[in-house]
């Protein structure tokens, strides 16, 4: 943790996966140099292009003219934006165009967008010719610092969240901070969230030196840099040490039960909640838990909301607009997270700030308690 952070130069942080390695570039100006980075790393010489609307109506141009600079046959697909686009549909509608453009398994099936594109584009990278090459683009705070690194793919279903997908590694991210400067304030503050989870998780310095230089971080510049390389490397670090999800990695998941709970909640509607603000409200939720097991101080929670309220994030489900369903029913969703196993709730609490751990067999009737108590309408 570089407490006075150089001027944004770029930063590189590798992922070690034997065979599976790959880099993470951090820095400016990535999209116009997207060409030249992958031709470097991959044989083919065709790429395809998935982005959604909003993302492609900014940056698509520049890359295909990048793609076409560095020697590429490209082709692009776009999506609608939304987390609704995480479906079976728009998963098929991006392999067919995969399988149309005859995409093979040395060339470049390419992810420009946020967490709900990468998510996507992985998984039909990862399933057509049961493996393609498979770049990530984000552009997205979230997506940088979370979904792009890691190889979790997947969609949504009317059962829940990312309940079906593949662990499939990319072959390169490039994560240009220049392109953060279009997204909105929401947008950015929803990023965020999973910024500061890492500081929750294990590292309560890095936690601390949010809480004093957040606003340079949201302002841009080497403060912004240095808070994408280093949640870049905890989660490099955690997947490194358990790549699919076994044991150490579940950390990642801390404000995530609660969080996808409440989305599930709200149908992904992306006017009323967005995946950072779940995640938000979760993590806080996650320390009060732990606080009502006496795992934890009320102290910690109430550093935790103030510092995620100081940023503009919701911290309790009393802010998401719209009626939400009984605490029952959110234990329902809850019941269908990926973290259960043989019926058991399995969540991340903590003893403090950077200290949390898995709880296996956490009592149902105590989780159910608490959120009656947290949502009582």
């Amino acid at each position: 943790m570089n407490n006075n952070p150089s001027p944004s130069a770029e930063r590189v942080v590798h992922v070690p996966l034997g065979d599976r390695s790959y880099d993470i570039l951090i820095g400016s100006g990535l999209v116009a140099r997207a060409g030249a980075e992958i031709a470097t790393r991959l044989k083919g010489r065709k790429a395809a292009v998935i982005t959604d609307a909003n993302v492609g109506a900014l940056y698509l141009d520049v890359l295909m003219r990048s793609l076409a600079d560095a020697g590429f046959q490209a082709v692009s697909l776009t999506l609608p934006a939304g987390e609704k686009t995480k479906s079976f549909e728009h998963l098929m509608t991006a392999c067919d165009a995969l399988l149309d453009a005859r995409i093979e398994r040395n060339d470049a099936v390419i992810a420009l967008g946020g967490g709900v594109i990468g998510d996507l584009t992985g998984f039909a990278a990862g399933i057509v010719r049961r493996g393609l090459r498979f770049v990530q683009l984000p552009t997205s705070l979230l997506a940088q610092v979370d979904s792009s690194v890691g190889g979790k793919t997947g969609i949504n279903t009317r059962h829940g969240k990312n309940l079906v997908g593949v662990f499939y590694q990319p072959d390169l991210v490039l994560a240009d901070t220049d392109v953060l400067n279009t997204l909105s304030e929401r947008e950015f503050r929803a990023g965020y969230a999973e910024v500061a989870k890492y500081g929750l998780i294990d590292k309560p310095d890095f936690f601390s030196w949010l809480e004093t230089n957040w606003r340079d971080v949201f302002s841009g510049g080497a403060a912004r840099t240095e808070a994408i390389a280093v949640s870049c490397q905890a989660k490099s670090d955690v997947v490194a040490a358990d790549e699919r999800e076994n044991g150490q990695r579940a950390l990642l998941n801390l404000g995530h039960t609660f969080g996808h709970a409440l989305e599930a909640a709200t149908n992904y509607d992306s006017a009323r909640l967005v995946h950072g603000e779940a995640v938000s409200i979760g993590m806080v939720l996650a320390h009060q838990f732990s606080a009502r097991l006496n795992l934890a101080s009320p102290d910690d929670g109430m550093r935790v909301a103030t510092h995620l309220k100081t940023v503009g994030l919701p911290v309790s489900m009393n802010e998401i607009p719209g009626d939400l369903p009984p605490a029952e029913v959110l234990m329902d969703a809850i019941a269908q997270d990926k973290k259960v196993k043989s019926g058991k709730l399995t969540f991340i609490l903590t003893r403090g700030i950077g200290q949390s751990f898995v709880a296996d067999d956490v009592p149902a009737s105590e989780v159910l308690s608490f959120l009656r108590e947290k949502h009582p309408r």
